[in-house]
């Protein structure tokens, strides 16, 4: 097991403590009716967890980045999909805002996020633009002291129930990703609507929703930096969000591996229990240690990140290799649980369905590969 600190060690127990005692009984109901967790955001919230890298005085818990790969790796274990909420919530909208927000925006718009009073989502991805955030459709044109925005978005986390949303835009199609800006806009604006939601496989307690402005009037006070910022502004906040989204592999990765400890302890054939069988006991050495791998190169992201060091390859790294094994180790907790391991009894089929989803958002396998990649080139 990787060493942590004794701050890291507390912090860990406390959000353990808080997961079984309020996430983990109410999981399995949260996946089976598509249900937004909203008592157990506020309980997160009151802890501080809706605000993790915030300092206290614009109302956040002024922890370090492990610390916040810690709580989102404790909460997935509970619940994949409450993990999710709090890592959109955490990376994907606070840490933008307060990295790129003007003094203005970052009072106006981060302590009510960090409190849990308000919920924050992203918006990047379009139906023609997903890998390919160049390719951004969505426009924004300025009138005066506004922009004008027409567009669709689509695959927006957290979007039904979110009060601010970070979206990205084009205000000059010609230059491609360089002519991406970021607004920061409220829900209710008008021309702003929630169109379709998703019926998902998997995280089914989050929702995920199209996003439609039909000439929405947006301030000009409300971009993120200037016009032609929004790619760096959007790439650079995918860096730390692939850690959370690596944080949640790993907590989903961890519970199915608890489980299939437990049944396999108590599940007997041929005359012994299963966890004795050697086949058995192979899948659960190889689970175990590709899970570890995995906190291992995302706690050494959260390290490099903590300490303002270049952290781009590390975290694509990470996100890449702790969904693969989000994946794999769900899949053989399904075999070890055999036909039970089918039906929503035992729990690790939502397990397979929640990890699927961490080799897809915040950039595919695919693309992290391309990243990791691209770094290799460099350093030759």
């Amino acid at each position: 097991m990787i060493q942590l600190s004794e701050d890291h060690r507390m912090i860990r127990a406390a959000g353990q403590e808080l997961v079984e005692k309020e996430i983990t009984p109410r999981a399995a109901e949260t996946d089976k009716k598509h249900e937004f967790p909203k008592g157990v955001i506020q309980t997160l919230a009151s802890q501080g967890f809706m605000g993790v890298n915030i300092p206290p005085e614009l109302g956040g818990a002024g922890m370090d980045y492990l610390s916040y790969a810690l709580i989102i790796e404790e909460v997935s274990k509970g619940c994949a999909s409450t993990g999710v909420i709090v890592s959109v919530n955490n990376s994907l909208t606070l840490s933008p805002l307060f990295t790129f927000g003007n003094e203005s925006q970052k009072q106006k718009w981060i302590p009510p996020l960090a409190k849990g009073e308000k919920l924050g989502c992203f918006s990047l991805s379009e139906p023609g633009a997903g890998s390919d955030a160049g390719s951004i459709k969505c426009e924004a044109k300025r009138e005066g002291d506004h922009y004008v925005v027409n567009g669709v978005k689509n695959w927006v986390t957290n979007g039904k129930e979110s009060d601010v949303v970070i979206l990205f835009v084009t205000t000059d199609p010609s230059k491609k990703h360089k002519g991406v800006t970021c607004l920061i806009v409220e829900k209710g604006t008008p021309g702003f609507t929630v169109g379709k939601l998703e019926d998902k496989l998997g995280i089914t307690g989050s929702s995920t929703t199209e996003f439609v402005f039909e000439n929405c009037k947006v301030p000009v006070e409300n971009r993120l930096g200037e016009e032609g910022d929004g790619f760096k502004i959007a790439m650079h906040t995918l860096d730390g969000g692939r850690i959370g989204i690596a944080a949640q592999a790993v907590g989903i990765a961890r519970d199915a591996l608890d489980k299939s400890l437990k049944y396999a302890l108590e599940r007997e054939t041929m005359g012994k229990k299963i966890a004795h069988h050697q086949g058995i006991q192979f899948k659960f050495a190889d689970m175990a240690t590709r899970i570890e791998a995995s906190q291992a190169l995302l706690y050494n992201a959260c390290r490099l990140k903590d300490a303002g060091e270049p952290y781009t390859r590390e975290s694509a790294m990470c996100k890449l290799f702790a969904a693969e094994t989000a994946m794999w180790v769900a899949t053989q907790a399904i075999q070890i649980h055999g036909g039970y391991g089918y039906t929503r009894e035992f729990g690790v089929e939502r397990n397979f369905r929640d990890a699927k989803i961490t080799e897809i958002y915040e950039g595919t396998s695919e693309v992290q590969r391309i990243v990791i990649a691209s770094h290799l080139y460099k350093s030759v």
